[in-house]
């Protein structure tokens, strides 16, 4: 099992989500905030492991920051987190 820090990694700037996330986490009674920590603390989700590896890069360079994260047996949240960290986003993948 991978270890990941307690502590954020990067600044997530103002949160934001999209109706359908916030229909979504209602919907499946989960916290915006238990998905939030994991992106923040570097646990990417369910991403392949070549996303995963750009995202690694994306820490370094400053670059955008993407989490994939399934909250039901057919729903995904996403979260992204802009290249400049003013932003963060929860939204679902058919509202990207």
């Amino acid at each position: 099992m991978n270890s990941f820090p307690i502590t954020p990694l990067f600044c997530s700037g103002r949160i934001v989500a999209t109706p359908g996330a916030l229909a979504l986490l209602e919907r499946v009674q989960k916290s915006a905030s238990e998905f939030l920590s994991r992106h923040l603390r570097g646990d990417w989700g369910d991403l392949c492991p070549e996303d995963k590896a750009e995202n690694e890069s994306s820490l370094k360079h400053d670059f955008r920051l993407l989490s994939s994260y399934p909250v039901a047996e057919t729903d995904t949240l996403w979260i992204i987190t802009e290249a400049d960290r003013s932003v963060t986003t929860l939204l679902l993948p058919s509202e990207y």
